[in-house]
């Protein structure tokens, strides 16, 4: 198993916000699905004021570039994606169209 943790901004609106939490309480069959079957085992989101932290738990053979191009000819995931980048703002260092950045582990015990 492999663990990842990805940061990423929100728009700093209150009512943004609010919405994309909301959609994050009911997220779609389709998108839950594509996770699932990319191997990611278990996410979580967690959120301090615009920002915000992924964790992900894969299988061994997770990869990032094989989830992009899965999700890269999903329409359904192409449509989530385009509704959630209306919360979504990009990091200060993205570089263009890069949305959730990978951390780097710095500790751990």
């Amino acid at each position: 198993m492999k663990r990842y943790c990805l940061t990423l901004d929100l728009k700093d609106n209150p009512q943004l916000i609010s919405e994309y939490e909301a959609y994050h309480q009911n997220v779609w069959t389709e998108i839950l699905k594509s996770i699932k079957d990319s191997g990611i085992i278990s996410m979580q989101i967690y959120r301090l004021q615009t920002r915000m932290m992924m964790l992900m738990e894969t299988e061994d053979y997770f990869s990032f570039e094989e989830k992009g191009k899965m999700d890269a000819s999903n329409p359904k995931v192409q449509e989530w994606e385009e509704l959630m980048w209306k919360y979504q703002q990009a990091l200060p260092t993205a570089k263009n169209g890069e949305k959730w950045m990978l951390m780097d582990k710095i500790f751990e015990i």
